[in-house]
């Protein structure tokens, strides 16, 4: 057996406020409290020196390493995966993608050979969501496992929570895929049916033009939105106490930690019904599920978990236990199952 213990990890390890904390910030200190040396790379802010750098470390620890991680994205990032996995092959390191995004499906589509050459050649390919499993396998990648994110499941105190006045919850990027706007319409449409209904929206400014977008329709439809800008996590979850549904607006997503996090907090999540979130959420179970641009359809939502005190309960307790099956005590072992096995 291999005791893969040196771990080289490849991502943006960015401390800005335009991006929440990264998963290199979460998962790697959570696999060195299992005895994983880990060193990471890169916190640069320029890309191109970042990536200068994230070539520079896996050349300096090519000794040192038993393995590379590289968190790899649909976007820019593909690019990154790309060099720093044939860089990788070329020293003969094995190396593991972290796949992100709901969108990796069109790089595996558009980018064939390129996709073979970071994907193909990987040790293995660890998907975050049965989801992206799925699609991976239905383009013929079978060096794949499914280990989804984590959470420390005892930072998630589950809350009951009063359901006199609809109070929203958003907690994502400012981002054209997230569909922020998609908040502020279902605001205004519950206020428009009589309502007393409040909005407070979470998560850093991506500069696509998503957060100027929110203030915009906000103040065309004069309805008042809390904007927090980027919280940190334990600020967010203590600003949850105040709120009693948690809104998911995306067009493109995978499984989101902050819909988990919700889940565990004992806030009844409506979401969109797009990428991963079905694998997460079954309709009417762990959450309700509308369709994406669907003003409508996720104020009737809001509406039923309002007035169905049965099913909102429920739906609640349901999630909070699928949210404890993310739980690092759980999740560990698969991590530990990749790691050591024989190579």
């Amino acid at each position: 057996m291999l005791l893969m213990k040196n771990i080289l990890y490849i991502g943006n390890d960015l401390k800005q406020n335009n991006s929440n904390i990264s998963v290199i910030r979460i998962l790697g200190p959570l696999l060195q409290t299992e005895g994983y040396n880990l060193s990471y790379a890169s916190s640069k802010p320029n890309k191109i020196w970042r990536l200068l750098d994230m070539l520079y470390e896996v050349i300096r620890h090519r000794k040192w390493s038993h393995i590379v991680f590289i968190d790899t994205y649909s976007t820019q990032n593909f690019y990154y995966a790309l060099l720093i996995s044939q860089l990788c092959r070329f020293l003969g390191l094995a190396y593991l993608p972290i796949l992100h995004g709901g969108n990796l499906e069109k790089r595996l589509i558009q980018n064939i050979k390129l996709s073979q050459f970071i994907f193909g050649y990987a040790y293995i390919n660890v998907a975050p969501s049965n989801y992206l499993k799925q699609i991976f396998q239905n383009h013929g990648y079978d060096n794949i496992a499914h280990i989804p994110n984590s959470i420390v499941i005892k930072n998630y105190d589950f809350k009951n929570r009063e359901f006199n006045n609809p109070r929203l919850l958003w907690v994502r990027s400012f981002n054209k895929i997230y569909n922020p706007k998609l908040a502020v319409n279902v605001l205004k449409a519950l206020t428009d049916i009589g309502y007393n209904a409040s909005l407070c929206m979470v998560g850093p400014d991506t500069n696509d033009g998503s957060f100027q977008d929110v203030k915009a329709i906000a103040n065309e439809l004069s309805v008042d939105v809390r904007i927090t800008g980027k919280l940190a996590k334990q600020e967010w979850i203590e600003l949850s106490k105040d709120f009693n549904v948690f809104i998911n607006t995306s067009n493109i997503d995978n499984t989101p930690v902050s819909v988990i996090e919700a889940m565990a907090l004992g806030l009844p999540v409506v979401s969109t019904n797009v990428g991963g979130i079905p694998y997460l959420i079954k309709n009417g179970e762990q959450g309700l599920l509308v369709e994406k641009n669907g003003v409508d359809e996720m104020v009737k939502a809001i509406e039923t978990l309002f007035e169905d005190s049965n099913l909102r309960t429920e739906i609640v307790n349901n999630a909070r236990k699928k949210a404890e099956t993310f739980s690092w005590e759980y999740v560990k072992d698969k991590w530990n199952e990749v790691l050591l096995k024989e190579s």
